[in-house]
């Protein structure tokens, strides 16, 4: 970090999704711990296999909903939210990303998505009422979480090239877009270009030395870098029915890259 600008003190929570707590995940989640917190920040760290989180969306989620009634989820999640209800796992969740001014989701790439037990996470924490629903601003804008920066920290077994324009697995931030669009962005959060370690299933200790140089570059512009220029759903570029209206795009655009602002 550039010591002629220095960064205000920050919190950070940090979320690991790995189940061997010697693999290069860990030593990612690790390092940025211990990177961030050199700089100055506060860092909260939930590593679901050590917390032993459950995944699963269920009833108990909603201590109070009578067993006779039928689960609307979203309903249900509302309800419990707004009354501070919910399950203490999940109410301990939803107070760091309170808490926090960054998120940062440190996870292996399973089958093209996070791995279960951090969807898991992502379904239980970000209730209606929390995250999103009537009760809060409208998504993909200043929305809930406003205010956050957000980070995916992601491992990838694949060579870089796969995931390129033209690489078979299609392009990382494609592959993404559920969580940079569909979860930072929905909730208002701001999220920042992946990064991302390739080749992940053998890394030889110079090349876990340059990641981590990589990595801590990053994590020194958390709150610096220029976001993902996701564009507003208020903004003035949708209409009524949620599309993109004809002609905003730049052109050639297409697909996902039409909701990014062109320049951004």
């Amino acid at each position: 970090m550039n010591e002629a600008t220095p960064q205000r003190r920050k919190k950070i929570l940090v979320v690991s999704a790995h189940p061997e707590p010697r693999s290069l995940n860990a030593s990612l989640t690790s390092f940025a711990v211990e990177h961030l917190r050199a700089a100055g920040h506060e860092v909260r760290v939930s590593d679901l296999y050590a917390m032993k989180w459950k995944a699963p969306v269920d009833a108990d989620d909603f201590p109070e909903h009578a067993a006779d009634r039928r689960l609307g989820v979203m309903a249900a999640s509302e309800r419990a939210t707004l009354a501070g209800r919910l399950s203490p796992d999940i109410a301990a969740e939803q107070e760091k990303v309170r808490w926090s001014d960054a998120v940062i989701l440190q996870f292996p790439m399973w089958w093209f998505s996070v791995p279960a037990i951090l969807k898991g996470w992502i379904d239980r924490v970000f209730t209606a009422g929390f995250g999103y629903g009537p009760e809060v601003p409208p998504p993909y804008s200043e929305g809930a979480l406003a205010g956050r920066r957000a980070l995916v920290s992601v491992t990838i077994g694949a060579r870089e090239s796969a995931f390129s324009d033209r690489g078979i697995h299609g392009r990382l931030t494609d592959v993404l877009h559920p969580v940079q669009h569909g979860l930072f962005w929905f909730t208002g959060m701001t999220p920042l270009d992946p990064f991302a370690v390739y080749g992940a299933n053998e890394v030889p200790e110079e090349r876990f030395a340059a990641g981590k140089r990589a990595y801590g570059r990053r994590l020194d512009g958390l709150f610096t870098d220029e976001p993902v220029a996701f564009r507003t759903l208020v903004g003035g570029d949708y209409g009524r029915d949620m599309r993109l209206l004809p002609g905003v795009e730049a052109p050639g655009a297409s697909g996902l890259e039409m909701h990014v602002r062109p320049g951004g």
